[in-house]
């Protein structure tokens, strides 16, 4: 690519060395090129951002140029635009587009930015890998025979691919950074409450948050500048004020103090991303930061925690979904005719033991009978059953049973409970240091289907990012360079950091990636 990041386009745009239809245009060429294989957008909008970005050039040429003119940016398929499709990885909602703009978009809008496209996301982004989309999986750009990581995925192998400037993406517990490492990009999750969630589709309420994804610190601190601020449409918004988060970029790390949590690694992190992350460190260390050991000893708890909270909220959130107001919606006429079959088959049954006089079958048969669903409930069951892929079935079973009663207390309450222990561990080690230095991931990419049929080791890469999430805490992952094992596949570092401390984090990060803006 000719202007790979958006500071690079802007230099030209000024200059005069290109325009915004021929950004958009070299953009478009690319997603033809590589998207057939590494299936990373579900919808392309090329009219609609050629038209938008001719616009901008009109503006530029009458001296009225915006902060984001010429960004070309893809968007996660679970925030909403209007008139596009949101389906969220989903069969449920594969016909269904927006009737609004979420708050992101209108603000990127008014900066200047330009949708290329909705992104392809694991099934209302509860996934690791980006395998349990309806579309079909995404594939990492570095090696196609390997997983980009999830849930935002999507977002991640376009920006990595070249096919967009940058992307926006949600991070619930983990999944802009798990996947921007993956990848090889740069992906913040900004604090809980930092970036309005108005028009993000809600999978966990208390832990969901929109990020940006870009191949340069400078890109995503751009993005952040627009995106964030309190929003009147999101109650969870904060009123704390927006710095200019690329003020500080070029600041260094003199002086700051780094800390190293014991628990991020431990057995069970792989050698070489353990080695390579001690090697930032020193660099770090060398360029004037202290660093020194922490603990946060509820880490171990982190997964358990965010596995029963997430479930809990989703199972709630997804019940929206009946196939009445909206989204899929089964057969009526399928569904009347199974329901019929089923109670037939039933009362023969019945017919049978009643003839056999077998008095314990006569009254199960019975009481089947008694509680036959209604032609309304029979149609909602078959609409979520054919609706929602096996993944979302999963955590709505497990969130459901998590909020039931007589497991309330026992496991919902008491994730809480852990919940706010850990916040406190990251508070503590917040009055010694001034950022936390971490491995995203706790192995490299791993192959397509490798851990499908595991949905536990699956859940289990998500280690050392969902506790960013539970505390409400800025993550941010700087790519670091390529696993010596499995060539040409990067590895992510993660800095964390206080709550609406973006700005040190993009700082760090500049430093470790070597750019002196």
């Amino acid at each position: 690519m000719e202007y790979p990041t958006f500071a690079d386009a802007r230099r030209a745009l000024d200059a005069g060395e290109t325009s915004c239809e021929a950004l958009v245009s070299s953009f478009l060429t690319r997603i033809d090129e590589r998207d057939d294989e590494i299936n990373a957008f579900t919808t392309v909008d090329r009219d609609g951002a050629l038209n938008h970005a001719r616009y901008l050039d009109s503006q530029r040429e009458r001296g009225n140029p915006r902060p984001l003119a010429g960004l070309v940016l893809a968007v996660k398929d679970n925030i909403c635009i209007r008139g596009y499709p949101v389906t969220c990885g989903s069969k449920m909602l594969e016909d269904f587009s927006s009737l609004y703009d979420a708050t992101v978009i209108d603000r990127l809008r008014d900066a200047g930015a330009i949708f290329i496209g909705k992104t392809n996301c694991d099934e209302f982004a509860m996934g690791s890998s980006n395998e349990t989309s309806h579309f079909g999986p995404v594939r990492n750009p570095h090696h196609t025979d390997y997983v980009p990581g999830g849930s935002s995925g999507g977002s991640a192998a376009a920006v990595a691919a070249g096919m967009c400037h940058a992307a926006l993406g949600s991070d619930t517990g983990g999944s802009v950074r798990q996947p921007a490492a993956f990848c090889g990009t740069v992906g913040l999750k900004p604090t809980y409450g930092r970036v309005s969630r108005s028009g993000l589709v809600a999978f966990a309420s208390s832990l969901d948050v929109i990020g940006p994804l870009g191949r340069s610190m400078e890109d995503v601190a751009a993005l952040l500048n627009v995106i964030a601020g309190e929003d009147e449409r999101d109650s969870t918004s904060a009123p704390v004020a927006v710095p200019d988060y690329t003020d500080a970029l070029g600041d260094g790390v003199e002086g700051l103090r780094l800390g190293l949590p014991e628990e991020y690694f431990a057995e069970g992190l792989d050698d070489d991303i353990r080695h390579m992350v001690h090697e930032q460190v020193q660099q770090l260390e060398d360029a004037g930061a202290t660093v020194e050991e922490v603990s946060l000893p509820h880490t171990e708890y982190g997964v358990a925690t965010y596995y029963l909270i997430a479930t809990a909220e989703a199972s709630s959130n997804l019940a929206r979904y009946d196939g009445i107001r909206y989204g899929h919606r089964a057969d009526l006429q399928e569904t009347t005719q199974a329901l019929r079959k089923q109670r037939e088959d039933l009362e023969n049954e019945l017919a049978s033991a009643r003839t056999q006089g077998d008095e314990e079958r006569v009254a199960k048969l019975e009481a089947q009978l008694d509680d036959e669903q209604s032609t309304l409930d029979a149609l909602y069951t078959r609409t979520r059953t054919e609706g929602f892929g096996e993944e979302v079935k999963r955590r709505i079973m497990l969130g459901t049973y998590a909020l039931s009663a007589g497991y309330y207390d026992k496991y919902y309450q008491k994730a809480q409970r852990v919940r706010t222990l850990i916040r406190h561990d990251f508070e503590r080690a917040f009055e010694d240091v001034d950022a936390l230095v971490t491995p995203t991931t706790p192995t490299p990419p791993f192959q397509l289907g490798e851990k499908t049929d595991d949905p536990l080791e699956m859940y289990l890469n998500d280690i050392y990012t969902v506790t960013a999430n539970l505390a409400g805490l800025p993550g941010l992952t700087v790519p670091i360079g390529e696993h010596p094992d499995t060539p040409g596949l990067p590895v992510g570092l993660q800095l964390l950091g206080p709550h609406f401390d973006e700005a040190l984090l993009l700082r760090i990060g500049q430093a470790i990636m070597g750019n002196d803006a």
